[in-house]
């Protein structure tokens, strides 16, 4: 009845409102909660009409999936590590995008279904005489997409899985002329996607689109540096955002197109932001290397440069005495999933009245927002997270800046060294502080490779070993001169 169709149209609006009230808030830390939960509401709510307005499978497999789905959900909110949350947003995306993908060939294969019923059999083939009246350009076009963005992000993100998991190797994987390789076989896929529309009875062509789309999102990813990896996150979210559009197109579903085209949206918004923060075009990041993940250029490295060392006891009276001392949480601090210990030893430094603040940048960990996610987690205070804008003014009236398993954006070299790799990508001026004391095992390089002039500057002390360990000691120290 039209009254039902005018009442789900009505209700999907509201579901999408609720989507844009939900991105809106997640621009804020004390508001992305009630962001999520109203992203979720809307979610719930486009799903539930969904199902009603459309008789598509049994309400038992759909109360199976649902229990199923909630039951996975929530056994991986309980174990997952912070530590392995980036693997977990790169699995979530490729998922994203193989759920569009097939969506598009569940509606092709029911639609070519329909126009052999419509058309008749002829010798066991479809009669192409039925196509037009089940498809029109617009519909193939959109399954042709759906599939190849897709599939890009299902294997792309499983590449991109392996590489932060540490199962693939973090740093450039590819073939000589890979980029080449890469631009003809995108460019061949568009050329079969229009083949798909003018022929869709010629199933060898589908099939050709799903392998080789399926093949580039390998050959994308796996050139692709470790310290690109908060970019290619972001842009393989955008990616399954803009699949699950193209599968709103092809279901005609106008909840899906909205959502998606806002996931595909976010998603190059937070890409060009990662950029940015990396002083690095998007291009030179899907076409070029940097940085090798973990190991590149392990080992310490200097030369015949000397550190000055500090131990727990020297530190905290520094920071007992200390006016104002700035944080900068980096991905060494997931990986001892030191968050909370952190947390202690700045409310120790509070107790004796120092103003304690955390300096964020943006592509600090594995994905876009880590830190904040990690700090979140040990219930650090919001109003103390300052952006890289933010607390760079500030860190020439800073005392004390801890920098804890943080290397490239804190890196001088990215302002003094014009042969860098990092040349001119913004960072923490934490140069500027009266001192600085680092956090770190060894003196090994960071992501990109590259020593770090800031662990032998004369206002700088390297405090070496485990930091969970190191800022334990930190506590024990500080609460000795209570």
């Amino acid at each position: 009845m039209d009254w039902i169709i005018h009442v789900s149209q009505l209700l999907y609006l509201v579901a999408a409102i609720l989507f844009m009230m939900g991105i809106k808030r997640l621009g804020s830390p004390s508001t992305a909660r009630k962001g999520n939960q109203l992203a979720s509401l809307g979610m719930l709510l486009g799903v539930i009409v969904t199902l009603f307005d459309r008789q598509i499978v049994q309400f038992e497999l759909i109360l199976a999936g649902v229990v199923i789905g909630s039951l996975i959900g929530a056994v991986l909110a309980k174990k997952v590590q912070m530590t392995a949350m980036p693997e977990l947003v790169a699995v979530f995306n490729g998922f994203g995008g193989g759920a569009s993908a097939l969506v598009a060939w569940g509606e092709f294969s029911r639609g070519m279904a329909m126009a052999g019923e419509m058309a008749g059999q002829v010798s066991g083939q479809m009669a192409v005489q039925g196509v037009p009246a089940v498809f029109g350009v617009q519909e193939l076009a959109s399954i042709g997409l759906s599939i190849a963005i897709g599939s890009i992000t299902f294997t792309g993100s499983l590449i991109a899985f392996g590489k932060l998991k540490g199962i693939l190797p973090g740093g450039r994987v590819a073939l000589p002329g890979q980029n080449i390789i890469n631009l003809v076989l995108t460019a061949g896929v568009l050329g079969l996607i229009g083949w798909f529309v003018m022929d869709p009875t010629n199933s060898t062509v589908f099939w050709v689109i799903f392998g080789v789309t399926l093949l580039i999102g390998l050959m994308t990813v796996l050139p692709i540096g470790g310290a690109d990896m908060p970019v290619v996150i972001s842009l393989l979210n955008s990616y399954s955002g803009i699949a699950a559009s193209m599968a709103g197109f092809v279901l005609g579903n106008n909840l899906l197109i909205i959502s998606g085209a806002l996931v595909g949206a976010a998603g190059l918004i937070l890409t060009n932001i990662m950029c940015q923060a990396m002083n690095r075009s998007l291009v030179s990041v899907l076409f070029g290397s940097f940085g090798g993940g973990d190991d590149a250029g392990a080992g310490a490295s200097g030369g015949d440069r000397s550190v000055l060392e500090t131990y727990a006891e020297d530190l905290a009276i520094q920071c007992r005495y200390a006016e104002r001392v700035v944080i900068v949480p980096g991905y060494g601090l997931a990986v001892a999933q030191a968050q909370h210990v952190l947390k202690e030893a700045a409310s120790l430094m509070e107790d004796f009245g120092v103003d304690v603040r955390y300096g964020i940048h943006p592509v600090a960990g594995r994905m876009p927002g880590h830190m904040n996610v990690l700090l979140a987690e040990a219930d650090v205070p919001y109003d103390q997270l300052y952006d890289m804008e933010e607390i760079n003014p500030q860190f020439a009236k800073t005392d004390i800046v801890l920098i804890i398993g943080a290397n490239d954006v804190v890196n001088p070299a990215a302002k003094t060294s014009p042969g860098s790799p990092i040349y001119g990508m913004p960072i923490l001026n934490v140069d500027e502080a009266k001192m600085t004391v680092v956090f770190k095992r060894s003196l090994s390089p960071g992501y990109a490779g590259i020593d770090n002039d800031l662990f032998y500057a004369d206002n700088n002390r390297m405090f070496f070993g485990d930091a969970k360990k190191s800022l334990q000691g930190l506590v024990n120290a500080l609460k000795e001169l209570e």
